[in-house]
């Protein structure tokens, strides 16, 4: 049976591990949840995913519930909640406010995450949520500690936890909604911006913003030309969420839809665009951009255009070449290279 380092941590304080309605949140793809069952008579457990990576994962497990979504709703009260500590600090605030209307006072919260990844300063960041935390057991490079809520008077609204903030490029300004967790949640990063101040002035046709984080990519494309059909893909659901809101506010159309990697890309597109995620968690990951650009292929149209925007340190044009053809760098600027290859029948 497989246990991540985290499960293990867990599973070393089975005392705290009694319930009949666990809720599991982004934990890893691993055995947790045959285990929870084990020890707790087949009790009803739910993961809960923002991630549709993991939801894949989990909604194979059997005798469990599997939810993906940007926040999580249900008439459950669960006496027991394990979450992963999420990257963003933001994020787990967020999660703290959603978990309120599903708990009760009397709900047992485990936080558990790798030393690396800022656990160590929880108690400061809950403290206004919480009546204690409590530090619980540290191994396998990982820390383990306990709380319970104190919010549960406190109604929740997806809605004030959106963070606006405007784009300008060129002469085209512009407003962006974004959720805690979200890839460049705060304001633009300048990765993004150099690509959006580097695209060719004549985009039109099916358009696919990849790995799209708040839609800031298939906005400023939409608003430059009337001509487009918008497609927005990414796995996280947060991510979701904040480009169709972003979409909305811009008084933009588009399809955003929820994909591992190249899974749920379905169509042909004569622009592909991105600025594709390199990190994932608190470790740098490089497979799945490596997978979408030898995969890519298949849903350009005839002289369809690939155009990415990556850290210049990054290896991607020979995997571009190989997988397209020859691979233009239209702009170096700032540590970032922009990548642009267009398919050749």
């Amino acid at each position: 049976m497989y246990l991540s380092n985290l499960s293990q941590v867990l599973l070393r304080n089975e005392q705290l591990l009694t319930a009949m309605f666990p809720l599991l949140v982004n934990m890893p793809n691993d055995e947790l949840s045959q285990s929870l069952s084990a020890l707790n008579n087949n009790c009803d457990i739910t993961y809960f995913d923002n991630n549709y990576e993991l939801h894949l994962h989990h909604q194979t497990k059997k005798n469990t519930h599997s939810v993906f979504s940007a926040h999580y709703e249900s008439n459950k009260k669960h006496d027991l909640v394990i979450i992963n500590f999420p990257k963003s600090k933001q994020e787990l605030l967020f999660t703290f406010a959603m978990l309120a209307q599903c708990t009760t006072e009397e709900t047992r919260i485990l936080m558990v995450g790798e030393n690396k990844s800022g656990i160590k300063s929880v108690n400061k960041l809950i403290k206004d949520q919480t009546s204690f935390c409590d530090k619980i057991d540290a191994a396998r490079h990982c820390l383990l500690f306990e709380t319970q809520l104190t919010n549960h008077h406190l109604t929740f609204d997806i809605e004030e936890w959106f963070h606006y903030y405007s784009v300008s490029v060129n002469s085209l300004t512009f407003k962006v909604a974004a959720l805690p967790g979200v890839f460049s949640q705060a304001k633009l990063d300048i990765g993004t911006q150099v690509l959006l101040n580097n695209l060719p002035n004549n985009i039109s046709g099916e358009v696919l913003d990849f790995g799209c984080g708040a839609g800031v990519i298939a906005c400023f494309v939409g608003l430059q030309s009337n001509d487009s059909a918008l497609t927005l893909a990414d796995v996280s659901a947060l991510a979701i969420a904040s480009s169709e809101k972003t979409l909305e506010i811009n008084n933009l159309a588009g399809k955003v839809i929820a994909t591992n990697s190249l899974s749920n890309i379905t169509d042909q597109y004569h622009y592909v665009i991105s600025n594709p995620p390199f990190h994932q968690g608190i470790k740098t990951h490089y497979v799945v951009t490596e997978n979408f650009l030898m995969g890519i292929k298949k849903h350009l149209k005839k002289q369809g255009t690939l155009i990415i925007v990556a850290n210049s340190f990054l290896k991607y044009q020979p995997i571009i070449e190989h997988s397209i053809g020859k691979a233009e760098k239209r702009c170096i600027k700032q540590g970032f290279t922009i990548y642009q290859a267009s398919l050749k029948h």
